[in-house]
């Protein structure tokens, strides 16, 4: 009781502390409607700022130092400078959902009920949109091709990066949701087959699968390793990414959602939705090296972490 009497006062208020690294991470935490600053380096929550509408996908661009936040309840992009001060409101449509970070600095955004997906340049006006699967989720980028997790198809949409034409849609497995570029592959989380299928974006055909633990959420890559969050077996799946062998499963917490890569590579945070923490795994040893409490219902859906130039 009194820990939860903690959380809901935090919600009410920000806190800031003076930054002490470059290393940081923007954890939104949907239930208690917080945006969480965190010192990647010593674990230390930096400011705690109320996002309200259930805020759940996130995108870190260090280099401008904005973080992009999309309230799941109603749409609202809210814009944070990286000491979490809000600095920008912009209503999307209802539905708005995955987000990822276009190379000119402006923004990918899933729309999940109308099926289709923004371009805004980095003043956050609207260049195009471009139609996808039904319900999309996650959105990635390698600068050239742009592919979304089309939930409710079972599949991958691939657009061209700069039109939005679309490229290819490729079938996973079973209601896709994180999708991510990393080594030339598109890697998607099929949460109700636990699997990751692996996607040659260029060739437009998957090429491999991974089993994962129970309902996989998210994907991280460090230290030469892939990393799947599986949110009903409280597991993070360690995989190989060449081979696409399991090499561990490691117990992290309840309900590991958000998933993301230490700046400097040596390993991944996740965060846990029941747990209410953020854990560090080395990537090395694929040991916990560090846990933190958080507000309810961290959940950090995107690329929330990131070093400061």
């Amino acid at each position: 009781m009194i820990r939860h009497a903690i959380r809901l006062a935090l919600a009410g208020m920000v806190c800031t502390f003076p930054a002490v690294a470059a290393d940081l991470a923007f954890v939104t935490s949907q239930n208690a409607e917080v945006v969480s600053l965190v010192d990647l380096q010593n674990g230390q929550v930096m400011a705690e700022t109320p996002v309200p509408g259930a805020p759940a996908p996130v995108a870190f661009d260090p280099e401008h130092g904005r973080a992009y936040v999309i309230s799941a309840g109603t749409g609202l992009l809210t814009v944070l400078d990286d000491k979490a001060a809000v600095v920008r409101t912009l209503p999307l449509p209802e539905g708005a959902f995955g987000i990822a970070l276009a190379p000119d600095g402006g923004l990918f955004v899933t729309e999940w009920y109308q099926s289709r997906l923004l371009r805004l340049d980095k003043d956050l006006n609207v260049l195009w949109t471009a139609s996808t699967g039904k319900a999309p989720a996650g959105v990635a980028t390698d600068g050239k091709l742009v592919a979304t997790a089309d939930r409710d198809d079972d599949q991958v949409s691939i657009l061209d990066a700069g039109t939005g034409k679309r490229l290819a849609t490729v079938p996973v497995g079973k209601h896709p949701y994180a999708v991510l570029f990393h080594d030339g592959k598109l890697w998607t989380a099929d949460v109700q087959s636990d699997t990751v299928s692996v996607v040659d974006p260029v060739a437009g055909q998957k090429i491999g699968q991974v089993p994962t633990g129970s309902h996989p959420y998210g994907v991280a890559f460090a230290g030469g390793r892939g990393f799947v969050t599986n949110q009903y077996a409280g597991t993070v799946t360690v995989f190989d990414p060449q081979t696409l062998t399991v090499l561990d499963t490691l117990e992290t917490g309840d309900y590991p959602e958000g998933i993301a890569p230490l700046p400097d590579g040596s390993g991944v945070v996740v965060a846990h939705w029941d747990s209410n923490t953020l854990v560090w795994i080395d990537a090395a040893t694929l040991k916990i090296t560090r846990e933190i409490e958080l507000p309810d219902g961290p959940r950090a859906f995107g690329a929330f972490t990131g070093r400061q130039p």
